[in-house]
């Protein structure tokens, strides 16, 4: 469950999303945020300590990998509250075609 806290703060779910799609460059990963070098090395700090990403080192350079294995542990977790979530959201598909009808037939029974 480390990887529900670290994925708790918004800059390091972005950079998850970033690493999604293939390794990046430490340098490259900051650049795409509006907080300093310093910050990103920390968030990254923390998706390593709680398993989310890998590094390696070329270099001078560090480079990140996505590692999903603690993603597929947190959706393994959720799995159970998928059908309470599909419930919800049918019975709310249901009242907003209600109003809809109501809004159309003036009925408001």
């Amino acid at each position: 469950m480390e990887a529900l806290t670290a994925l708790a703060d918004p800059t390091r779910r972005e950079i998850v999303a970033l690493l999604a799609h293939g390794e990046r460059a430490a340098g490259e990963l900051a650049e795409g945020f509006p907080v300093s070098r310093p910050a990103i090395s920390r968030h990254l700090r923390v998706l390593r300590a709680a398993g989310l990403v890998r590094a390696r080192v070329d270099g001078k350079r560090r480079f990140y990998t996505l590692d999903p294995a603690p993603l597929r542990e947190l959706d393994d977790w959720l799995e159970p509250y998928r059908d309470l979530w599909a419930q919800r959201l049918d019975a709310l598909d249901t009242e907003i075609a209600r109003g809809r009808r109501e809004r159309t037939t003036g009925d408001s029974r």
